[in-house]
């Protein structure tokens, strides 16, 4: 439960439809299994306790008050545990037989839940013996307590208030107004669900859908727990299919028929931080809350991060996922030529892979507009850095691609504007670099006024992220195609649009730009190699691009985004190194947000962006230190 982690479990027995204390000595060997793995809740099927399939027998009293004697031995079992169990019963009160959940917590029993729906339809009797749910809660006194009792109720752990939890019963899911819409908009951030639903051909397909949409929808965490084995078979067939659910992602799943126990780590803090951007996502506050303390444990969590959130890994969805965000980018430049009646851009081009994807950018955009390719002004600016490689391969890609190609070496113009300031040309610092990049832009920006064009940016969003660009230099343009792309996916677009000139000579340009590391050749090159690589500065771009999405996106404190790094990188980079390169990504980040403040407009393409016109708006002198303290801490 450390940093909002909770472990949950769904669980099913070895059913004897009718031996209530056989069921229930069977769910206490599971929960000491499950409280051996950690597990903070475990949820069992519906009327788990009898089993579901005992059509008339519900009405006996026998097999009532026998559910009664075992569920107190159950919450006897439960005590001294700091472990949410939910159990499906049947449960009589007053005139009516309930379809209930009971809520079992630490020797007590925290609440009892009503199904709401009840089906009467095809294969489904169960109008014949148990009631719907009543409206508003009620309180009932059960083994010499007052508990809630009622479908109206969320309950919430004091010590991690992110964690809350709800309960519905199978067929409520099912239903356009499933009780778990209003639980999550009564802040329920963990929906059980205990159910006996039969196995059909495809069922097990669509129920899988219909679970992790309803994650998906309500922003949290879904425990989905299905009867199985040992339930009678007289007409249908029940396949213990259970299912953990985290915002429409599968955590995990059942085998299925066998009695099975699945677990599953969810990020309950992450929701709450989902749910708190989006401001259409409107509280209620009509329901009870139940309250209880559980201990702050450290787990071992096996939630799965990708290490590269921004770039699928399937090689399928990897390449759906560039040639959308291909078609963003150009359709992005296309509206702003037609709505500017402009039809000729500059661009410089370094031989990087920032420039050639903007470059193929602008060559698609005028491809599809009907324009003249000769009207795509790449400018090639080399410098005391540049090496014939790179240089080539800006070259060879404006030929290639069939526009207008100009070289302008800037070396005698920064040597004079050296001279104006007094800078010694020995001297490499940051003055030495930037009056170069200023240069550049100043290039770009007179040649677009020259012809009356645009001048298309090049920097990427780890780039905007973490500031690596010159002020008023290569910051600036008047249209800027990969500010939303993060360096990690700049990669792979490239290799998409390649492979669309498959045995070309172009294609091999772009394979050696892949090939060439990232640098921006500001400081001189040696024997025409390239001596200032970007990620020896700054830290390796697939750590920055991880660390950009979790705490853009979730709002991640340090030490939550240094544990989910070193899930995400366990094999490749040691706590030391992540901690180094973490701490640099917060210096960075809110000391270079004045950069951010005024970059140019250009088109967003995925969940995460840093427009300060949409997406990210800070201060630029907001302080970093509790955020560098809590690294420290690490």
């Amino acid at each position: 439960m450390k940093d909002g982690y909770i472990r949950v479990a769904s669980a099913s027995i070895d059913t004897l439809i009718g031996n209530v204390k056989h069921n229930a000595n069977e769910i206490k060997k599971v929960l000491k299994e499950t409280r051996e793995k950690k597990a903070q809740v475990v949820v069992f099927p519906e009327l788990v306790l009898s089993g579901y399939t005992l059509e008339d027998l519900f009405l006996q009293n026998r097999l009532l008050n026998e559910c009664l004697v075992q569920l107190e031995e159950i919450m006897k079992d439960t005590k001294g545990h700091q472990q949410i169990v939910v159990i499906g019963l049947p449960f009589h009160y007053q005139n009516n037989l309930y379809n209930v959940s009971a809520v079992l917590y630490d020797g007590s029993i925290l609440g009892i839940v009503p199904k709401y729906h009840i089906p009467n339809y095809n294969e489904y009797y169960e109008g014949r013996r148990f009631t719907p749910c009543f409206e508003d809660n009620i309180e009932i006194e059960l083994f010499g307590q007052i508990v809630l009792f009622g479908r109206k109720v969320v309950f919430a752990c004091q010590n991690l208030p992110s964690f809350t939890l709800g309960v519905e019963i199978c067929e409520d899911l099912w239903l356009p107004n499933a009780p778990s819409n209003e639980l999550a908009l009564n802040g329920a951030t963990v929906i059980c669900n205990t159910s006996a639903s039969n196995e059909l051909t495809a069922k097990k397909d669509y129920r899988r859908n219909l679970v992790s949409m309803q994650s998906a929808k309500l922003v949290s965490g879904y425990v989905y727990s299905n009867a199985g084995s040992g339930e009678s078979t007289t007409d249908v067939v029940f396949s213990g299919h259970h299912l953990i659910c985290e915002n429409g992602t599968i955590v995990s799943e059942s085998t299925g028929f066998d009695a099975e126990v699945i677990y599953g780590d969810l990020d309950v803090e992450k929701l709450v931080s989902e749910r708190r951007k989006m401001t259409t996502y409107q509280s209620h506050h009509d329901y009870d809350y139940v309250y209880f303390d559980m201990d702050l444990i450290d787990i071992e969590t096996n939630h799965y991060y990708d290490p590269h959130p921004f770039v699928p890994s399937n090689p399928k969805l990897r390449e759906l996922r560039c040639k959308e965000v291909f078609e963003i980018q150009t359709r992005g430049l296309m509206q702003r030529l037609k709505a500017t009646h402009i039809d000729k851009v500059v661009i410089g081009i370094s031989g990087g892979l920032d420039s050639t994807l903007a470059l193929l950018v602008c060559v698609m955009a005028f491809d599809k507009l009907g324009y003249d390719k000769k009207n795509i002004y790449a400018i090639t600016m080399p410098c005391f850095g540049t090496t014939s490689r790179t240089k080539n391969n800006a070259l060879g890609l404006m030929e290639e691609l069939g526009v207008t190609s100009q070289t302008v070496n800037i070396a005698d113009v920064v040597r004079m504007q050296f001279k104006n300031i007094d800078q010694d040309e020995n001297v490499h610092d940051v003055t030495y670099e930037n009056v170069q990049a200023r240069e550049r832009t100043e290039i770009l920006m007179n040649k677009a006024n020259q012809i009356g064009g645009l001048v298309i940016g090049t920097g990427d969003l780890s780039e905007v992220a973490l500031g690596w660009s010159t002020y008023n230099g290569d910051h600036m343009s008047m249209y800027a195609v990969n500010v939303s792309v993060p360096k990690t996916l700049v990669r792979y677009l490239v290799d998409y649009v390649s492979s669309l000139y498959q045995g070309q000579v172009l294609e091999t340009i772009l394979q050696d730009v892949l090939d060439t590391p990232v640098s921006p050749e500001l400081l001189p090159q040696e024997d025409d190699k390239i001596v200032q690589k970007t990620e020896d500065i700054v830290g390796p771009y697939e750590l920055h691009d991880f660390f950009i999405y979790h705490m853009v996106r979730f709002g991640d404190e340090p030490c939550k985004l240094y544990k989910k790094t070193k899930l995400a990188f366990k094999d490749k980079y040691d706590k030391e190194t992540i901690k180094k390169w973490l701490r640099l990504f917060y210096w960075r980040f809110f000391s270079q947000q004045f950069k951010r403040s005024c970059i140019p407009d250009g088109p967003k393409v995925g969940s995460v962006a840093l427009s300060p016109r949409g997406d990210w708006r800070m201060p630029s002198d907001a302080n970093v230190q509790i955020w560098l303290d809590e690294v420290e801490k690490i």
